[in-house]
């Protein structure tokens, strides 16, 4: 089964630039570090350049492999996520990296477990759809919400598992795992991501997620 993603994941598609800060933050300088759908390869450039990481990717799309080769991302190659994550050995990595790609999933529950079992340690973003705005445009115009991070139309989305904060707590303790952290983040006028404290699922648009078994 195909994973459709259109874009490469980058500053203005999925996963703006922004977010990588926090992501970055939660990783050790040294780590070995697995990219899922690591798009044109922009996160996993930082990574190696600011935490020296061992770092690997995976991505279906031609266009985003193009770009981490253009990158001189060496050890990035063709896969799709749905397969799950079966050339890899349990606990062989440090961090398994999820920035804005399990919406796109056909079986997020299936890869979620597969990164709990590659990986000591999970960093998951998702983007929030239970933020006031899309709640204000289903409530009041009836229709399919469209915001900065799910800009599509509902018949031409790559998007097939929203899901919101609240519900991805669930989620984790669905594939048994421990939330060691999380961080719910607003997407200011001028791009930048600022993390939210307050009154979390219904002003943040998204969240980073650190989890472990």
């Amino acid at each position: 089964m195909a994973l459709a993603v259109p874009l490469c994941r980058q500053s203005g598609a999925g996963c703006p630039t922004q977010d990588f800060r926090h992501i970055i933050d939660l990783v050790e300088p040294g780590s070995s570090v697995l990219d899922l759908g690591c798009g044109n390869g922009e996160l996993l450039e930082a990574l190696i350049r600011e935490r020296q990481v061992t770092a690997q990717g995976l991505e279906l799309s031609e266009q985003c492999l193009q770009a981490c080769v253009t990158r001189g991302l060496t050890n990035v190659v063709r896969a799709d996520l749905d397969d799950g994550l079966a050339d890899y050995a349990d606990q062989s990595v440090d961090y398994v990296l999820l920035a804005s790609t399990l919406q796109v999933l056909h079986r997020p529950l299936l890869l979620i477990q597969e990164m709990a079992r590659v990986g000591r340690k999970c960093i998951i973003s998702v983007p929030n759809f239970a933020h006031w705005s899309a709640r204000v445009q289903l409530f009041f115009g009836g229709r399919m919400p469209k915001t900065a991070r799910l800009p599509y139309e509902w018949y031409d989305t790559p998007n097939i598992h929203l899901t919101t904060i609240k519900d991805f707590r669930v989620f984790c303790r669905t594939a048994g795992l421990r939330i060691l952290r999380e961080t719910a983040l607003r997407t200011e006028r001028d791009g930048t991501a600022r993390q939210v404290h307050l009154l979390p699922g219904l002003r943040a648009d998204a969240a980073v997620f650190l989890v472990g078994r």
